[in-house]
């Protein structure tokens, strides 16, 4: 029989018969791999570890260490939930069930009642059944007949709905679980090679959900749930999930006063003083680094005609999330970003090479149209604003440039402890414009930049934006969780939409390049993030309120004022707690309000000068001169250098 060569990622090569199955590959390899191994990728394509080889591949084994193994892992997770479900309730019928980037996965049901906890609970103790058996799950190649067939015969009517949506010549495949009965779910799968492989397991809620996320649809019912290999894993979660709760920035945002919605404007916070405090200090401390990193401030209108967009390509491609306006019979569009415009006052005039880069940074208002339904707090809204910035710029800069903004932004991300950042560098996608040779051009000339900072980056095949590659920067938070934050996009296209140029040495016109570039992006998302991170204990630098001072009694409260003075002289936000409530309801109200230090005035302090001081979390400094206590907090008070 003729031989094959399996490719390893560490370089390695292992010669098999041709017909090997993956499970034999990974046997060979160890027993360890043989046991851990969940999924594979075969030349870059996801597959299930029955998978035969027929000629020479590189194949990539994925484990529990692994996203994607992750994914395979709680993807045959919520096939073990629809197929407990339908053992204890038979008349249930099955519709999709995928695993999320989160790590839960869920599946939704048409059944006539929703899921009680005490049902939720059967049905968890009847996956660790049907886990404790082992079931191989085995994939089926199927014609449309005999899938359509099987279906019908089961009374599945919505897999059947899902069969008719595949792409005429795409493989139709079915996965069973072979039990006494087997269960059989229509799936593109791949799957782990058993139910055995899944360890740990817990649902979590079950809500409503219309099928196919249209509210035109039959309303189904979602269960979510989740899976881990051990239990130390799943505790984990579960506590992580619990902390998350306690740091939602919605419940905060009410908690410490910072921004509510109102049904009068859809998806649109209102900032209280405390909120838009926080709000403002962070455009200073952008612009502060605008003023550092040479970047102009413009301001551009909110309305311009639908004249502009079409040129930009937006209402060919961006105009469902747009919003638009008649006036004296003209359409116009309220602007969903900024680029436009900036190319439109580069544009404005002809620019020499000496000129270049320009560098137009924009803080205006955008709003675009996002459906009921996926709007989230503050990190999902309808109206925002981006620290949003726009280098225009010779093909000869783009290095230093982007190099330039990696450090601006690595340079903040760690004001606010967000060290461990991923970089992620896509390249050109499926469906792209520009020629290949420009692709070529801007993807190593964003790889040079990188490599030149010396920063550890992915390649992220296929996931550039349609008109040109770009690098994405995704922060870990304090739960461990990942949010995408800042972007720098090299645009080849914009600049020839509106036919822009600059005059080179030899006095000739040339085309520029466009840098798009957000280091913080929408303040909003980014201050909901920030509010998790931290669970609303800001540091002193950006806290609305970084002191208050508590009198004991009413006849302490002229010194408190006169202490509140010194501090504010000094440049600190100070408050005094002159209410009529006891001291210890004070300083709870102010832990409760997440204020950075609470400075205690009575009989004693107000004769000696001095302030008994507790920071937050209830640490008590001791007693100190309001001088001494100036001293040691100012430099942390102020706004930060960088």
């Amino acid at each position: 029989m003729a031989s094959i060569t399996v490719s390893l990622p560490d370089g390695s090569a292992l010669s098999f018969d041709r017909g090997v199955a993956l499970t034999t590959v990974a046997a060979a390899i160890g027993p360890r791999l043989a046991q851990a191994a969940l999924a594979a990728k075969v030349d870059g394509q996801l597959v299930g570890l029955d998978t035969v080889l027929e000629r020479s591949a590189a194949v990539t084994f994925l484990t529990w260490r692994d996203a994607e193994g992750k994914l395979v892992y709680r993807h045959s997770t919520a096939h073990i939930l629809a197929q407990a479900v339908q053992r204890l309730l038979p008349e249930v019928k099955v519709t999709i069930g995928p695993a999320l980037e989160d790590g839960r996965f869920y599946y939704d049901f048409d059944t006539p009642q929703p899921f009680t906890p005490e049902v939720l609970a059967q049905i968890e103790d009847e996956m660790r059944r049907i886990i404790a058996e082992d079931q191989p799950i085995e994939r089926l190649k199927c014609s449309r007949d005999e899938a359509r067939a099987m279906f019908t015969e089961l009374g599945e009517p919505y897999k059947i709905e899902l069969l008719d949506a595949i792409p005429e010549g795409e493989t139709v495949s079915v996965y069973l679980n072979q039990a006494a009965t087997p269960w059989r779910d229509l799936c593109r799968g791949p799957h782990v090679p058993s139910t055995g492989r899944i360890g740990q397991v817990k649902l979590l809620t079950s809500s409503g959900a219309y099928w196919r996320g249209d509210s035109n649809n039959k309303m189904l019912q979602r269960i979510y749930g989740i899976s881990f290999p051990d239990a130390k894993e799943l505790n984990e979660w579960l506590r992580l999930r619990e902390e998350a709760e306690k740091r939602d920035h919605r419940k905060l945002g009410r908690e410490l006063d910072l921004f509510w919605f109102h049904d009068v404007a859809p998806a649109s916070p209102f900032f209280f003083p405390a909120g838009a405090h926080l709000y403002t200090k962070l455009v200073d401390l952008i612009r502060a680094q605008y003023g550092k990193y040479g970047y102009d401030e413009v301001i551009t209108p909110q309305v311009m005609d639908v004249s502009l967009w079409q040129t930009s390509g937006h209402m060919d491609n961006y105009a469902e999330n747009m919003y638009f306006v008649e006036l004296d019979g003209q359409q116009y569009a309220v602007k969903p970003m900024n680029c436009p415009a900036h190319c439109l006052m580069y544009g404005s005039r002809l620019h020499s090479y000496r000129e270049l880069p320009v560098r137009y940074a924009d803080f205006g208002r955008l709003h675009r149209y996002e459906a009921s339904g996926v709007t989230a707090g503050l990190t999902r809204v309808r109206s925002f604003c981006q620290d949003d910035a726009h280098i225009f710029c010779r093909a000869d800069q783009i290095e230093a440039e982007v190099g330039a903004f990696i450090d601006m932004l690595l340079e903040v991300y760690q004001l606010f402890g967000f060290s461990d950042v991923h970089i992620d560098l896509s390249t050109r996608p499926a469906k792209a414009v520009g020629t290949a040779a420009e692709w070529t051009e801007a993807e190593q000339r964003l790889d040079q930049a990188l490599r030149a900072r010396g920063v550890e980056f992915t390649v992220a095949a296929g996931e550039g934006a349609f008109y040109g590659p770009k690098i994405d920067f995704m922060v870990s938070d304090a739960l461990h969780r990942r949010h995408q934050l800042g972007t720098c996009q090299l645009d080849f296209q914009l600049p020839q939409r509106f036919d822009l140029a600059y005059i080179d040495a030899a006095d000739q016109r040339q085309r520029p390049v466009m840098v798009h570039r957000a280091l913080l992006g929408s303040l909003e998302r980014f201050l909901g993030i920030l509010i998790e991170h931290t669970a609303g204990a800001f540091p002193l630098w950006l806290a609305p309120e970084q002191v208050r001072v508590i009198p004991v009694g009413e006849r302490f409260t002229e010194y408190a004022q006169s202490v509140a003075t010194q501090l504010r002289a000094a440049g600190l936000r100070v408050t005094v707690d002159a209410s009529a409530e006891r001291m210890q309801a004070k300083i709870a109200l102010a832990e409760a309000k997440k204020v950075p230090f609470m400075l205690v005035c009575g009989g004693r302090e107000a004769e000696a000068g001095t302030v008994a001081v507790r920071a937050r979390g209830m640490i008590d400094r001791g007693v100190v001169p309001v001088a001494g206590f100036l001293a040691e907090i100012a430099p942390a008070a102020q706004f930060p250098p960088l």
